[in-house]
């Protein structure tokens, strides 16, 4: 996996806007939007420095919905 920063925190990785299985959770199948920290709590002010995290791989549904993460780890491309 690449870890060339794309900035804010984000990182590349090969499989960015590609389908994946989510193999932590139960091979859910999304597309990967993102591999950036995850900020934690309700806090809606802007972000003005990159969160102290490990980053999380960030999926969206391929129909639309609710985005979710996972560990980087625990995807690979669907067939």
């Amino acid at each position: 996996m690449s870890t060339r920063s794309l900035g804010l925190g984000h990182l590349d990785h090969p499989l960015l806007g590609h389908r994946v299985v989510d193999h932590a959770h139960g091979d859910r199948v999304g597309v990967l939007r993102a591999l950036a920290p995850e900020v934690k709590g309700d806090n809606l002010a802007p972000v003005i420095s990159v969160p102290d995290t490990r980053p999380v791989a960030w999926l969206a549904p391929e129909t639309g919905g609710r985005e979710w993460t996972t560990d980087p780890t625990a995807i690979e491309a669907a067939q």
